[in-house]
């Protein structure tokens, strides 16, 4: 049985070390990350 992972935040720094590690250990990552041209607290 494969191992799926959503990863939030995917393209940051934690996120993509995150994504990277899970993959080396065999499991099916999938990631989303906000819209880079949105401004961080424009929705707020």
């Amino acid at each position: 049985m494969t191992k799926r992972v959503l990863v939030c935040g995917v393209s940051g720094q934690d996120g993509a070390y995150f994504a990277q590690l899970l993959l080396g250990n065999g499991y099916e990552v999938y990631g989303i990350s906000r819209d880079a041209q949105m401004p961080s607290f424009h929705n707020l």
